[in-house]
């Protein structure tokens, strides 16, 4: 029988994201702060389709600002590691990456009383270390790389890639990859951004041509494959504004006409734990 999977998540960033990029002017603050406004209006949407989402939380938010975060944690909305600050692990050492997944567990356990089961990278980019110590810290599931679609699969380790020499794979881990896409996440698609650095992204789309993008990716996987996961990105601060949680309103509606079935990550996560281990029983 067909399945098809739908995670729904929220990267809420907070103030994080900003500070991360050296932006502590007040507007730019301000901006990261409507995420206030925005979380009550995004967990009562989830609440009258019945749907349980994934946030991915960096420990600064909670520490910060607990009041934005435990509107969908006293929902039962899954709480998920995104680090301490909003720093990329790709930059960080060995030792700071560690810091971060450990001091961003004891903020999640202090609000949820338990340390979380999945992490997302910030900004979706891991270290050569960033495996082997979300494996230590008890993390099941990453969902920061983009390798599929709408499967998932067991990320690698010890990956080598030189420019002169044929690329060599390393070994699979038991850490899962729930992927992503960046065609399916809010913040370029909507996020007007001026850096330091004077680059500039656009943002600004209309909501309803993203949603029909996000509408067809889902409508493919329908017809491609029996069972599959897809992972919709979003940010508080981002998908929160009027015309775009009606988009988002839109989407649930047409994701429901699809038979789309909404799970946590960490609950797709376990489903598609126990369909590849009874297939593999099925084939001995």
């Amino acid at each position: 029988m067909a399945r098809h999977i739908v995670c729904l998540t929220f990267d809420h960033d907070h103030l994080s994201g900003f500070i991360a990029r050296g932006l502590t002017s007040p507007t730019p603050i301000s901006r990261g702060e409507y995420d206030i406004v925005a979380i009550p209006r995004i967990v009562d949407l989830l609440r009258r389709y019945g749907i349980k989402g994934t946030f991915f939380t960096p420990g600064h938010t909670i520490d910060s600002t607990p009041e934005a975060v435990m509107p969908y944690v006293e929902a039962g909305h899954e709480l998920a590691h995104h680090g301490w600050t909003h720093r990329l692990p790709v930059g960080l050492s060995r030792e700071e990456e560690e810091e971060e997944i450990v001091r961003g567990n004891e903020s999640i356990k202090r609000v949820s009383g338990r340390t979380a089961r999945g992490y997302r990278s910030p900004a979706w980019d891991l270290s050569p270390h960033s495996i082997e110590l979300l494996l230590k810290h008890g993390i099941r599931y990453d969902s920061s790389m983009m390798g599929h679609d709408y499967d998932c699969y067991y990320a690698r380790q010890g990956d080598v890639a030189e420019l002169l020499k044929p690329f060599r794979r390393g070994r699979e881990t038991a850490l899962v990859e729930m992927p992503i896409s960046w065609s399916l996440d809010d913040f370029p698609h909507f996020e007007y951004m001026r850096n330091p650095n004077g680059s500039i992204q656009a943002g600004l789309m209309n909501a309803s041509a993203v949603l029909e993008n996000f509408v067809d990716d889902f409508t493919y996987m329908t017809r491609i494959a029996d069972f599959g996961i897809l992972t919709y990105t979003f940010h508080p601060h981002v998908v929160g504004r009027g015309h775009r949680m009606m988009m988002l309103e839109r989407l649930i509606q047409r994701l429901i006409e699809g038979g789309a079935v909404f799970l946590t990550m960490e609950d797709a996560m376990q489903e598609w734990l126990a369909r590849r281990t009874a297939s593999r029983r099925a084939a001995e």
